[in-house]
């Protein structure tokens, strides 16, 4: 079976953030058309709800919810998190889609660089939050969007300069961001193993999406919104991975924990992603700046 054949997601409830656009949205309408309760995130209420309007026209289902979520704020987090662990008895899938790239260093509400910041350590304390809920629901799932970029950080994360203070540059900085999600996942499977819940991450391919396409990213952000859809997959053909990862029933997905997959496959992260040690320190030190903040 394909990531293009349905599931019976039936009575599932699962999230995917940053649901309001491009992998995110065609997730989305993915899962509910399988039958899923999918909860859907987005920053603004305008264009989540637009969102969800779509879902459920495309997916032909309306059990399909916004919550508003800014993973750039800790406060928003917590409060998102308690909104839906008051609302739902189960959660069965986790998909931690959202994710961006800047042109200039920013930083998120709490002070952090703003690409560690939401595209990891906003999603390392939503599933924290929503951790025991994906036990009790087990089995269940967790799918990080990762990327191929996360081979870019040849060296490795900088441990004393996570927030990239010294020196910042748009796709080494982004990479960063992509091997912390990776060492996430390989450390986040390794407490979870014997729970009965999953997590791996995905490298969707390149993707012609609005992704580059604001003049967030200078001239290479212009050059991929110009013409990436020449060369580049579709937010549809981008998000099967996830999709299949969060849905198939399929021997080789259903227990499969800790990997990196791109087009429907597992293939070794890099040797700075599949480091333990590295996942570890990644974790503790994750877990100290979110405490820091009040």
């Amino acid at each position: 079976m394909g990531a293009t054949q349905r599931e019976d997601l039936t009575d599932q409830v699962i999230i995917v953030t940053g649901a309001n656009s491009g992998l995110g949205l065609e997730t989305a309408v993915a899962l509910a058309a399988m039958g899923a309760t999918v909860v859907m995130t987005a920053r603004s209420q305008a264009k989540g709800e637009a969102a969800r309007a779509e879902v459920i026209e495309r997916s032909g289902r309306d059990r399909v919810v916004l919550g508003m979520l800014d993973l750039g704020s800790f406060e928003s987090i917590r409060a998102f998190a308690a909104w839906f662990l008051d609302e739902y008895d189960r959660l069965d899938v986790l998909v931690n889609n959202a994710g961006g790239m800047v042109n200039n260093r920013q930083e998120t509400s709490d002070g952090f660089e703003l690409m560690f910041g939401v595209n990891h350590l906003g999603h390392f304390l939503l599933t924290d939050l929503l951790r025991e809920r994906l036990v009790a629901s087990a089995p269940s799932r967790v799918v990080v969007l990762s990327s191929f970029a996360h081979r870019m950080a040849v060296t490795g994360l900088d441990r004393t300069d996570l927030q990239s203070e010294r020196e910042f540059r748009s796709f080494p900085t982004y990479g960063r961001s992509k091997l912390a999600n990776a060492q996430f996942t390989l450390e986040l499977a390794h407490q979870l193993e014997g729970t009965g819940v999953t997590v791996n991450c995905v490298h969707p391919g390149s993707i012609r999406s609005g992704f580059a396409g604001d003049g967030d990213t200078g001239t290479m952000g212009w050059l991929i919104a110009t013409f990436g859809r020449f060369v580049m997959r579709s937010p549809k053909g981008g998000a099967k991975t996830q999709v299949l990862m969060a849905s198939s029933t399929k021997p080789r997905i259903v227990g499969a924990t800790g990997g990196y997959w791109s087009h429907g496959r597992r293939w070794p992260a890099s040797k700075h992603g599949r480091s333990r040690e590295e996942a570890r320190w990644l974790w503790e030190e994750s877990a100290r700046l979110v405490a820091e903040v009040p």
